[in-house]
C-alpha cells in the first residue's frame, strides 16, 4: 500500500500551509529524516523532513498551493511497489474513510493482507508499509513498540535494532496524542473595493502575511492599548558602545545599539516583573523568565523569534544570540519552537529613522517596546545652557488589563536609569 505524506503543523496556530519547493523530485529515492520540501507556515518558510522511507511516486499538491494541515501532497511507494489503481488522493484532501477521530490515530482502511495489527485496546496500529515488512521479517510485534513518527506512527527507525517479541514484554505506551485546540482566527472586517486601475497589481497574500494581519487586527481590536512615550539620554550609551567595538579589534564582536537595548530591556523586566506578563482570562500570568521577542524584519514581513531566559545572559551572549536568530530567520532555518514562549516584545525601527513609534502589542504578551533612532538634537544641559546631545525616543504599548500606567511609567524609568548609565549593563 502506498505511504501518503501529509502537510505537517509546523507551528501552534498553523491551519494551512503553502507547499513553497518541491525539494525532492518524482522518482527521488526518500528517506527518513529527508528534507523533501519547503512549507509556508504562519510564521516562516521551513523545511519538511519526511518520517517516511520509499520512493516518491506522484505530488499531489503544486508549488504555491495551498491545503490544510494533514491533508495528503505526496506519495510515496516501495522500491518496486506498483502504484494502486482508483487513488482518489489527487486533490491533497484526506479520503472520507481517513477522516481523523478525535486524536492523531488515524485508522487507515487496508487490504485484508496487509491490515495493521491491533491494540491491546482495539485501536489500531499506524505503520509505514517498510516497517511493517521489516517486522514481519524479523517476527517483531508491532504492537509493543512505539512510534516516532507523525501521529505515533512506526517508521523503519523504530524497527532497525529491535529484537523478537517476546512473551510477557510489557505493552508500549499509548500512541494516541490530543490534537492541540484550533485557534479561531479573527476575520478582518470588509472594506470597500477599489477599482483597479491600469498598471496596478493584485498581490496575494502569503501564509504569513495572512497570519501578521488576523492577529495584528485581533490585538488591536481586543486588547485596550495605551501608550507611554519617553526621550532618553543615548550619548553614554554611543560612548560606551565606541569605547568596547575599538578595543574588540577587527575579529571581535562588533556591538550594534540596539544589543544595549535588548540588555536593559530584560534587566527592567526582571527589576519590574509586572509587565513580563499576560492576561489569561480570570488571572494574570506574571513569567519567572524574560523570554524576549525581538522583532525582525524578513521577506515576506515579520518574525518574532525568542531569546529565553534572556535575564541570565549577559552582554555578549544577547549579542552573539540575536545576531544567530536574525540570520536564520532570513535564510528560513529557524524552528518553530524559536517562535514560542516570549514574553515580552521589542521592536527597533531605529536604523530605519525613524524617531518614535507605537507598536501593536504581540499577543498574548502585555508589552512591546517601540525604539527610535538616536540622533543629535539641541537640548538644555544642567546649567540652562542650550548644547548639542544625543536623544532616542522609546515607546511602550501596554495591554491595561494587565498593565496600569502607574506599572508601565516605573518600568519606562528602570530602562531609563540601564541606558543613561550603561555601565550597569556590564555587571
Amino acid at each position: 500500500m502506498p505511504t501518503y505524506l501529509e502537510m505537517p503543523k509546523l507551528s501552534d496556530t498553523m491551519t494551512e500551509g503553502t507547499l513553497a519547493k518541491w525539494v525532492k523530485q518524482v522518482g527521488d529515492a526518500v528517506e527518513v529524516g529527508d528534507v523533501v520540501a519547503e512549507i509556508e507556515t504562519d510564521k516562516a518558510t521551513m523545511e519538511m523532513e519526511s518520517f517516511d522511507e520509499g520512493i516518491l511516486h506522484e505530488v499531489l499538491v503544486q508549488e504555491g498551493g495551498k491545503v490544510a494541515v494533514g491533508a495528503r501532497i505526496a506519495v510515496l511507494l516501495e522500491e518496486g511497489e506498483e502504484a494502486p489503481t482508483g487513488e482518489s488522493g489527487a486533490s491533497g484532501q484526506p479520503e472520507k474513510s481517513e477522516a481523523p477521530a478525535k486524536s492523531e490515530n488515524v485508522e487507515v482502511p487496508k487490504t485484508a493482507a496487509t491490515r495493521d495489527p491491533a491494540r491491546s485496546d482495539g485501536g489500531r496500529i499506524k505503520a509505514s508499509p517498510l516497517a511493517r515488512k521489516i517486522a514481519a521479517e524479523r517476527g517483531i510485534d508491532l504492537a509493543r513498540l512505539t512510534g516516532s513518527g507523525p501521529g505515533g506512527r512506526i517508521v523503519r527507525a523504530d524497527i532497525e535494532g529491535r529484537k523478537p517479541s517476546a512473551a510477557g514484554e510489557a505493552p508500549a505506551a499509548a500512541l494516541a496524542k490530543a490534537a492541540p485546540p484550533k485557534v479561531a482566527a479573527a476575520t478582518p472586517a470588509p472594506v470597500p473595493s477599489i477599482t483597479a486601475g491600469e498598471g496596478d497589481r493584485r498581490i496575494p497574500l502569503t501564509g504569513m502575511r495572512t497570519i501578521i494581519a488576523e492577529r495584528l487586527l485581533a490585538s488591536k481590536t481586543q486588547i485596550p492599548h495605551f501608550y507611554l512615550n519617553i526621550e532618553v539620554d543615548a550619548a553614554p550609551l554611543l560612548a560606551l558602545r565606541a569605547q568596547i567595538n575599538e578595543g574588540a579589534g577587527e575579529n571581535g564582536n562588533k556591538y550594534t545599539v540596539n544589543d544595549f537595548i535588548l540588555k536593559a530591556v530584560v534587566g527592567a523586566a526582571a527589576a519590574v516583573p509586572q509587565v513580563n506578563a499576560s492576561f489569561d482570562g480570570d488571572a494574570i500570568i506574571q513569567y519567572a523568565a524574560v523570554n524576549l521577542s525581538v522583532a525582525i524584519a524578513v521577506e515576506d514581513g515579520l518574525v518574532t523569534p525568542v531569546i529565553r531566559d534572556a535575564q541570565s545572559k549577559s552582554l555578549p551572549q544577547l549579542s552573539l544570540a540575536v545576531k544567530d536568530l536574525a540570520q536564520r530567520s532570513r535564510s528560513k532555518k529557524l524552528t518553530p519552537d524559536e517562535f514560542q514562549g516570549g514574553t515580552i516584545t521589542v521592536s527597533n525601527l531605529g536604523a530605519y529613522g525613524i524617531d518614535t513609534f507605537d507598536a501593536i502589542i504581540n499577543p498574548p504578551q502585555a508589552a512591546i517596546l517601540s525604539i527610535g533612532a538616536a540622533k543629535a538634537k539641541p537640548v538644555v544641559n544642567e546649567a540652562g545652557q542650550i548644547v548639542v546631545g544625543q536623544r532616542m525616543g522609546i515607546g511602550m504599548s501596554c495591554d491595561h488589563r494587565v498593565v496600569d500606567g502607574a506599572v508601565g511609567a516605573t518600568y519606562l524609568a528602570e530602562l531609563r536609569k540601564r541606558i543613561e548609565n550603561p555601565a550597569l549593563m556590564l555587571v
